[in-house]
C-alpha cells in the first residue's frame, strides 16, 4: 500500500493493484470565495496543486466521501474521465451522474472492486443544528489479501461512530481529516487536535495520518499546530502529518 496526500483530502491511493483517487478537489488557488460564515476572508483553495494530477496519475476507481465542494468540485467533474468508475454515499450517485459520469456505484455497506472489499462507515460532521445541516457523510474501510486494513474516516468530529469503526476493524492506518474546521458559530465539524489525541489513545495500536490542513479557510488547527500538539503528547511516532504531495 503506497499513499500520497495530493492536497487537503484528496488521496492518491495504490492498493492491492488498484488505483484509487480519493475526493477529488482539483480548483485552482483562490478561485473559489471563503466559505460561508467563516471566520476570515481568505478565498479557496488557499494554495495550488502540488502538481498536475492527471498528467501523473490514472486512477482505475474514484472514491467520494460526500459532494461537499472541497471534496468533489466542478473542476474534478470536468477533468476526470467520464467512464472512470466512481464509487460514493447512497443519494450522492444521482449528482454526480448529472455530470456525465456513466459509471456511478453507491455503497450502502459493502461493496468488492477489483479484489478490494470497501465498507461504508458512518461519521458526525459536527454537532447540533449544525452538524444536521451538514448532512450525510461516510468513512471507508478498505481491506484485501495481504494488506494493511485501511480507514478513512472522512469528514468527521470524534465521535461513537469513529469508535466502532475502529472497533470493528482494528485498521492499520487511519487517515484523519484534520484541521478542526470550524464556522463562525458552534464547534468544530471536523476533527482538531484533541480529538487526534483522542483517537490516538482510543486505538493506539493505528497509525494515524493527518491531512485536511492549510487548504481551506475555514479549516483553523495548521499542520503547524498539530505537530506541536503532537510533540507535547508524545504521539508524534503515531501521527504522520504529510504536506502537499508527500508519500506515506
Amino acid at each position: 500500500m503506497k499513499l500520497q496526500l495530493i492536497r487537503h483530502a484528496t488521496l492518491w491511493l495504490q492498493y492491492a493493484g488498484v488505483s484509487f483517487l480519493i475526493d477529488p478537489m482539483f480548483s485552482d488557488a483562490k478561485v473559489n470565495p471563503p466559505i460561508v460564515n467563516s471566520t476570515n476572508d481568505r478565498r479557496n483553495p488557499l494554495v495550488p496543486l502540488p502538481f498536475a494530477i492527471l498528467d501523473r496519475h490514472q486512477p482505475d476507481v474514484v472514491l467520494v466521501t460526500h459532494l461537499h465542494q472541497d471534496h468533489w468540485d466542478a473542476a474534478a467533474a470536468a477533468a476526470i474521465l467520464k467512464s472512470t468508475p466512481i464509487l460514493c454515499q447512497p443519494d450522492d450517485d444521482t449528482t454526480i451522474a448529472s455530470s456525465g459520469f456513466t459509471s456511478v456505484t453507491t455503497i450502502k455497506e459493502t461493496l468488492t472492486f477489483k479484489g478490494v472489499t470497501i465498507i461504508r462507515t458512518c461519521g458526525q460532521h459536527g454537532t447540533g443544528d449544525i452538524g444536521k445541516k451538514m448532512g450525510r457523510v461516510s468513512g471507508y474501510v478498505l481491506k484485501a489479501d495481504d494488506q494493511p486494513t485501511l480507514y478513512i474516516a472522512g469528514d468527521t468530529i470524534w465521535c461513537d461512530d469513529v469508535k466502532q469503526a475502529l472497533d470493528d476493524h482494528r485498521p492499520d492506518m487511519t487517515v484523519v481529516n484534520a484541521g478542526g474546521a470550524q464556522f463562525s458559530v458552534g464547534g468544530p465539524i471536523t476533527m482538531d487536535a484533541d480529538d487526534v489525541v483522542s483517537l490516538c489513545q482510543y486505538a493506539s495500536y493505528t497509525k494515524v495520518v493527518a491531512v485536511h490542513m492549510d487548504s481551506i479557510n475555514h479549516c483553523l488547527v495548521t499542520r503547524e499546530d498539530l505537530y506541536s500538539r503532537m510533540a507535547v503528547e508524545g504521539l508524534l511516532d503515531q501521527v504522520a502529518i504529510p504536506g502537499d504531495g508527500d508519500w506515506i
